[in-house]
């Protein structure tokens, strides 16, 4: 999807998500030799209210050290914790809609979180990005990842892009994941779209891919699976 939107477009633009859940993904995607990253601009998804990109959580550090830099991207544009999140929201949502997305890389969180959207997300809002408050569920699942020792320290608010905003790129790839995401995935896939499930929004784009393991797919039923294969022949 890169190189053709390079081919294609002279360039590509994509959103690059963080966490445990994009390790693997992202050594392999900066490791390809086939792709011209000097042609490639990328946004990331969100970022914590308050926090500087030294601490160790930060998912600017995260980006520039896995992403940013492993691949020689030149054009990228980052959230800034430490600033005033509304100027944050505004400058980078005016970039963001300076073109259309080529893909959105994605996760979901174990409790249906897109991006930093907890249960019940907004679906309606078209602003780019959101001051959000993050629910107990989400930040426990950052000290259980180790991003922080405890609780306490995991921030309350964060910038995060938009339900609105990632369903506008023209691909969606979602990495997904052990079996602690297993409940998220069955409410997410095979449930009914719903703001309770927030990445259940994901079921309105037409072209989403979601790579699972047999850890996270475990509680999908046979008939979800059986339809699958049957749209994709």
């Amino acid at each position: 999807m890169i190189r053709d939107a390079i081919r294609d477009r002279g360039q590509a633009r994509i959103i690059a998500a963080t966490g445990t859940s994009q390790l693997q993904f992202l050594d392999v995607l900066t490791a390809s030799a086939a792709i011209d990253w000097q042609s490639v601009e990328m946004f990331h998804l969100d970022e914590y209210v308050g926090m500087p990109a030294s601490h160790p959580a930060s998912f600017r550090k995260y980006l520039l050290e896995r992403f940013i830099q492993k691949a020689g991207i030149t054009r990228y544009h980052l959230l800034d914790g430490d600033g005033d999140p509304a100027e944050v929201t505004s400058r980078v949502g005016e970039e963001i809609n300076a073109a259309s997305i080529d893909v959105a890389f994605v996760g979901i969180g174990e409790n249906g979180h897109l991006a930093f959207n907890d249960p019940p997300a907004d679906f309606q809002t078209e602003a780019p990005f959101l001051i959000v408050e993050l629910d107990d569920a989400c930040r426990r699942q950052q000290v259980q990842e180790g991003w922080f020792a405890s609780i306490s320290e995991v921030p309350t608010h964060a910038i995060s892009m938009s339900i609105c905003q990632i369903l506008k790129a023209r691909e969606i790839i979602a990495m997904v994941p052990e079996a602690r995401k297993a409940k998220a995935v069955k409410a997410c896939l095979e449930g009914a779209i719903s703001p309770e499930a927030p990445a259940s929004a994901l079921q309105k784009h037409p072209n989403v891919t979601v790579y699972l393991d047999p850890q996270s797919s475990e509680l999908l039923s046979a008939d979800f699976l059986r339809r699958q294969l049957v749209q994709r022949e």
